[in-house]
């Protein structure tokens, strides 16, 4: 009975490794070298799959995966149906803000009633925070150089995952709006939950026992 684990490359794969590890597994091959996108590890029952940020949780419902690890911001823009979220696994940190260009103003554009163009890959989260302000929104959906777009005029802000800020600066442009706090989630497979159950719950207490605390 083998357990998939659905797992996107970079800094959710990077702080992920600690869990695994706590859960006596250890992926036997860097993700950044190798070009296998089924990862052996240390368990022979036990395999990791690389996917796309943006299509764990798809693997994970539709049973590509037993499990998996995705952002609170995927999530929400993908519906979490026949999702199971057992943890928030307090890790890959960062925020979904507002960003305009450093001579927008933004507080002008925002009364109640006003239109605004904004680029984003996170439609729904977007449209959600408009709405609530009152500010009616045409949206540009994009994937990719987010900060290019109040630069070209395409789009008056973008809302976006903000984690340093440095990006934002070095494109002369401004956070205006914070919206909402991002980590990353444990997600399970219904239906696996009920066929693998010891072998899941194993994990899933392992990692709950290796959250990293809170830090102020």
């Amino acid at each position: 009975m083998t357990i998939t684990l659905a797992l996107s490359k970079g800094r959710i794969f990077e702080e992920t490794l600690p869990l695994l590890a706590a859960a006596g597994i250890e992926v036997l091959e860097d993700p950044e070298k190798s070009r296998k996108l089924i990862l052996p590890t240390n368990q022979p029952d036990v395999r990791v799959v690389l996917v796309r940020a943006s299509d764990v949780p798809t693997y994970v419902e539709y049973g590509g995966a037993d499990l998996g690890v995705t952002g609170k911001d995927t999530l929400i823009e993908h519906g979490s149906q026949g999702l199971y979220q057992p943890l928030d696994l307090r890790i890959a940190k960062c925020r979904v803000s507002v960003a305009v260009r450093q001579d927008f103003d933004y507080e002008r554009a925002v009364k109640q009633g006003s239109r605004l163009k904004v680029a984003t890959k996170y439609t729904s989260i977007a449209r959600e925070f408009f709405a609530t302000k009152g500010v009616h929104v045409d949206m540009v959906k994009l994937y990719g150089s987010m900060e290019l777009a109040p630069l070209t005029g395409l789009a008056d802000a973008i809302v976006d995952l903000v984690s340093t800020g440095n990006t934002l600066k070095a494109n002369h442009l401004v956070e205006v709006e914070r919206i909402m706090d991002i980590s990353s989630f444990l997600v399970v497979n219904q239906a696996a939950l009920k066929l693998k159950r010891e072998p899941l719950r194993r994990i899933i207490n392992a990692f709950a026992s290796a959250i990293p605390a809170e830090q102020n």
